[in-house]
């Protein structure tokens, strides 16, 4: 019996303009899928002129700049068309799909639909159920207790996994699937009685209460930020009076 951890998986991951999914932009992205563990993955890339400026503070972390978006970029619209299409294909292929920290990559796709296609990442799944596996999620939910970070980063070294060139959306997205793999290995135990469609339910649960926890380790140190309880997609918000 091959276990849903040894399987086939999608892996998708973006590059952005900033951290707020309802105002920054895509500028790169990639989808990796892998048959089996261990099998070769086949990669698929995009690079996006998001048409507007990049700040310097993104730039520094994935180091696409303006100007080599604006000449080796593709328009937004189409591109983000195309990916939302391969992201679908991939849950209707039955292939779970690995997002790290799901409700933002996935909820930027979402916002960047409604933006240039007035259509949304829903609307490209009516009729497609969506299976996703967020190692973040799997991850402080399976081992609670140990202290420290959770940045992929941090959970390639936890799980031994090669993350070498951080910050390139193939090189994440790649990682974040083997740490997911990692993750079922060594809690096999308990993630063997599991299908990936039971934890995709299950994750909602968890990441729910997950958020709930830092919003009370927030409210203490008397900071005022708010974290959304939602997963994996943070629903639109209502639109301004």
């Amino acid at each position: 019996m091959t276990y849903w951890y040894e399987g086939p998986l999608a892996a998708f991951d973006t590059e952005t303009t900033g951290v707020d999914v309802e105002e920054d932009r895509i500028v790169s992205a990639a989808l990796v899928v892998q048959d089996m563990a261990g099998a070769r993955p086949r990669v698929t890339r995009w690079l996006i002129d998001p048409g507007v400026p990049v700040p310097e503070a993104a730039t520094a972390i994935h180091g696409l700049t303006d100007d080599f978006l604006h000449r080796n970029g593709r328009w937004p619209a189409p591109a983000v068309d195309e990916l939302a299409d391969a992201v679908a294909g991939q849950c209707a292929a039955g292939r779970p799909l690995v997002v790290m920290n799901a409700p933002f990559d996935l909820t930027i796709l979402d916002r960047e639909l409604r933006r240039h296609r007035a259509s949304s990442l829903d609307r490209r799944l009516e009729g497609v159920p969506l299976c996703v596996l967020d190692p973040k999620v799997l991850d402080r939910h399976l081992d609670r207790y140990r202290k420290g970070r959770r940045t992929l980063t941090d959970l390639c070294a936890q799980y031994e996994v090669e993350l070498d060139g951080a910050h390139d959306a193939a090189v994440d997205a790649l990682a974040a699937l083997e740490v997911v793999r990692a993750v079922g290995r060594r809690f096999a135990s308990r993630m063997e009685r599991l299908s990936a469609a039971e934890l995709h339910t299950l994750q909602a649960v968890w990441h729910a209460a997950q958020a709930r926890s830092l919003q009370t380790w927030f409210a203490r140190g008397g900071a005022e930020e708010t974290v959304d309880t939602a997963w994996p997609l943070r629903p639109e918000l209502p639109a301004a009076a």
